[in-house]
């Protein structure tokens, strides 16, 4: 079952509106499951209080890494549609620092892959953060 994924990968310093994000997805009728994932940048990292966190890409190959990467999913599951949003730049506490939503026939597709991605995109994709006080 060969099916042409759609594909939606943006890296920015604008806030993540995941309201937004919601009211823009499109899906066939032959989806039944949804997953999305909201990262956010927590207080504590390493045990000591941080106020923010900076994330820094090489924006060209950030995105050839995750065009990989999604090429690998769409071989791996029937999946419909993948929408991933980095932020880069200052990222506050308690703010979105990443959104991912997949889009497939069903749960189970949508957890493994969305739960996949994440993994591998930290393994692989050049964003790299630092921690402001």
């Amino acid at each position: 079952m060969e099916c042409r994924m759609k594909k939606q990968l943006t890296i920015t310093t604008e806030t993540i509106n995941e309201t937004d994000l919601i009211a823009t997805r499109t899906m066939s009728v032959g989806m039944g499951a949804v997953v999305s994932f909201l990262g956010v940048v927590r207080g504590i990292e390493e045990g000591k209080a941080i106020s923010a966190i900076d994330y820094e890409a090489f924006e060209k190959m950030a995105q050839h890494q995750f065009n990989l990467l999604f090429e690998e999913m769409a071989k791996r599951w029937p999946i419909e549609s993948v929408r991933l949003v980095h932020r880069i730049g200052v990222v506050k506490i308690n703010e979105p620092s990443l959104w991912v939503e997949i889009v497939t026939p069903h749960r189970g597709e949508a957890f493994a892959a969305c739960q996949w991605l994440i993994d591998e995109m930290k393994r692989v994709v050049p964003i790299w953060k630092k921690t402001i006080d």
